[in-house]
């Protein structure tokens, strides 16, 4: 299953390589207080580094590999200066989402199951929902996925409520020892198989969590969410107030 983690914003700058022909991989670009650098020397060992101490107009593909990183580096200020102008969470939306989240908090248990997941398209999946609530346990829903050439993949194992995704969590708390349940993930526009777990609790463990015990997670978690909503408001601003005027036409091959 997948965890519960912090949303982070995390913007990658990348450098692009500059690829020639071997034949002039040996070319030198510059000298750097005496010592030559070749144009392999740079697609080897980190031209950004070498290129941000020199100048090398003469080479176009480095020059535009500069420009790249240029623009990478202002769009990740401007973007990390808008989200981080975000006001952190107040005490009352800490205690409102510690209220709303019971089985994150003070209804939190930590889950030893088993669970199956499947890949199928959504008729057979409805077919699997039916066959796991008359089931007795997973043996039998996995013989069942067997008998229908069903590829699944079957784990055992234990984790926290903050470690399964939040969607599950409220039918999670409700679950009794034995009680099996399919989550599915809906089918996208691209495909039209869908993903579902199957999943048996073997036992559950009350493990709460206070407020005072809880706080600074949630802080964190809330102001997490909100840099990346601010950020994802302002990508939509800029593109959508962006002008682009085509002055010639690309080689079609």
């Amino acid at each position: 299953m997948r965890m519960l983690v912090l949303p982070v914003i995390v913007f990658t700058v990348g450098v692009a390589s500059c690829e020639r022909a071997p034949a002039d991989a040996a070319q030198l670009i510059a000298r750097v207080n005496g010592v030559e650098i070749s144009a392999h020397e740079i697609r080897t060992n980190g031209g950004a580094t070498v290129a941000q101490a020199v100048e090398l107009d003469r080479d176009a593909l480095v020059k535009d590999s500069i420009d790249n990183v240029r623009r990478q580096v202002l769009a990740q200020a401007y973007l990390e200066r808008t989200a981080g102008g975000a006001t952190r969470p107040s005490r009352e939306e800490v205690r409102a989402f510690y209220a709303e989240n019971p089985a994150l908090f003070a209804e939190r248990r930590v889950y030893r199951m088993r669970e199956l997941v499947v890949s199928a398209n959504a008729e057979l999946v409805d077919a699997l929902r039916s066959q796991a609530t008359r089931a007795a346990d997973l043996d039998e829903v996995a013989a069942w996925l067997k008998s229908r050439n069903v590829t699944f993949s079957a784990a055992s194992e234990t984790q926290p409520a903050e470690q399964l995704p939040l969607a599950f969590l409220p039918q999670m708390a409700r679950m009794k020892a034995g009680e099996i349940t399919v989550f599915q993930t809906p089918a996208s526009a691209q495909s039209s198989t869908v993903s579902a777990t199957v999943v048996q609790v073997v036992h559950a463990e009350g493990a709460p969590l206070a407020l005072e015990q809880s706080q600074a997670l949630i802080e964190e978690f809330l102001a997490g969410r909100r840099r990346l909503e601010v950020a994802a408001a302002e990508v939509k601003r800029l593109r959508a107030t962006a002008r682009i005027e085509y002055v010639a036409q690309f080689n079609k091959r």
